[in-house]
């Protein structure tokens, strides 16, 4: 549990620093000079280089062990997060902006390291729990950061250097945890991959790190791709609302600053309960009817997110437009958490790689998504529309996840077991601190 937290605690800083500018952006617009098509590019540079690290440290963390990995990716996020205040032009904060989304690779290791720690009865929900608390991140520092702001702007500083000072403040948030994830925290319940290796208790059987065959086999496996297809339609549409709603809200219903950033903060506080109430859903349904029930629940979530979407897009009322947004994000949460629900169950052997493969392919969706919002022809309404039947297309590739005979059958026994021991524990009774 102790892990448990300081990955969720991980995880939140690095949305919050990932998108901390967010809420800034009309500021930087009028500093910098930005048009339309601009900041586009910069939201699409925030996500696209995270599809090719988290591709990365997927491997990384079986080869390195999500200790060392997640330790490494704070200290070396933390920097562009605190530099981004010395951008002078487009050019300058387009590539910071782009240093800075290597951090959203945070989530692989989010979700490697509890998938590790937790028994297959719950790693559903301890997954979702410690994702969802994260990209809480992504709405506390919509409503955060212009408060950070108002406070360097009461000493006096113009708005200029305002936004520019307030970045340093999660940057350096995120070296405090940095420290905290390297002396408290282990790979996996026996301790850290190094010293297993060393001692021969971490055998080649059970290395993930030697696992070149699986990391092969997951790579050709068409349900990792259905569900990069499927993480798109979700993660990726959370990452373009982080992105954009302060200013849709900002310009389309002509708020504060202030205000506008507490609507959008909204949409990323539902994830204090709701990415978990999808990976609650996922193990329930496991309990009744299997893998079968995971995928089916998946499919459910991800095709009401679409209609929701579309809905959203066509509101013109602010109050009504800010319930339904709420609508809207719980069932894109839901269908994030429901998506990693299934994914310790793709390939136990290659468990960073798939969880690689899917994360990425949350941010290949933000980066398609960018291209709309872009568009000097398009609206923001209309972007949001497209996006919305994108994801109902993209809700059946959930069908295309399917489980081996063999697959269920021995998943079906690490559940039973994985209860059992939960009654036993219940009764007193002295349990392992995971199945794995």
């Amino acid at each position: 549990m102790k892990t448990f937290h300081l990955t969720w605690m991980a995880f939140f800083l690095c949305f919050f620093g990932w998108f901390g500018i967010a809420p800034l952006m009309p500021l930087v617009r009028d500093d910098l000079g930005l048009t339309k098509g601009q900041i586009g590019n910069t939201i699409i540079a925030s996500v696209a280089i995270t599809v090719l690290v988290r591709l990365i440290i997927g491997p990384l963390c079986d080869k390195l062990g999500p200790r060392k990995t997640y330790t490494g990716l704070l200290v070396l996020g933390s920097l562009p997060v605190m530099l981004i205040g010395l951008a002078d032009s487009y050019q300058t904060f387009l590539l910071a902006r782009l240093a800075i989304g290597a951090i959203g690779a945070s989530f692989v290791i989010t979700q490697y390291h509890t998938s590790t720690m937790f028994a297959s009865n719950v790693v559903g929900t301890a997954n979702a729990t410690t994702a969802g608390w994260g990209n809480l991140g992504g709405g506390v520092t919509q409503m955060v950061m212009p408060l950070v702001l108002a406070v360097i702007l009461g000493f006096g500083v113009t708005e200029a250097m305002g936004w520019r000072l307030a970045m340093v403040v999660p940057g350096v948030m995120m070296l405090v945890l940095a420290a905290a994830y390297w002396f408290f925290t282990t790979d996996c319940p026996d301790g850290n991959y190094a010293e297993m290796r060393a001692s021969g208790e971490l055998n080649a059987e059970n290395d993930h790190g030697g696992a070149r065959k699986g990391i092969m086999a997951a790579i050709a496996d068409v349900r990792v791709w259905a569900l990069f297809l499927v993480y798109g339609a979700c993660f990726g549409v959370e990452l373009t609302i982080n992105n954009i709603a302060a200013l849709y809200f900002y310009d389309r219903f002509e708020l504060g600053l202030e205000t506008a950033g507490l609507i959008a903060g909204l949409f990323g506080l539902m994830n204090i309960f709701a990415r978990t109430l999808g990976g609650m859903f996922s193990d329930r349904f496991a309990a009744k009817s299997g893998l079968s029930g995971r995928v089916r629940f998946l499919f459910v979530a991800l095709f009401i997110e679409g209609i929701a979407l579309i809905g959203f897009s066509m509101m013109d009322a602010l109050v009504v437009a800010v319930v339904v947004m709420v609508v809207f994000s719980l069932f894109v949460q839901m269908s994030e958490g429901a998506t990693f629900g299934i994914v310790p169950f793709i390939n136990r052997k290659a468990l960073g790689t798939v969880a690689g493969i899917v994360g990425a392919g949350g941010n290949a969706g933000a980066v398609a998504a960018g291209f709309l919002f872009k568009s000097e022809s398009l609206t923001y309404q209309q972007g949001l529309m497209y996006l919305g039947f994108a994801v109902l297309v993209c809700s059946f590739a959930a069908l295309a996840v399917r489980f081996s005979p063999e697959t269920v059958a021995d998943e079906k026994a690490r559940f039973e077991q994985a209860q059992r021991e939960k009654m036993e524990g219940q009764n007193g009774a002295a349990i392992p601190v995971a199945a794995e």
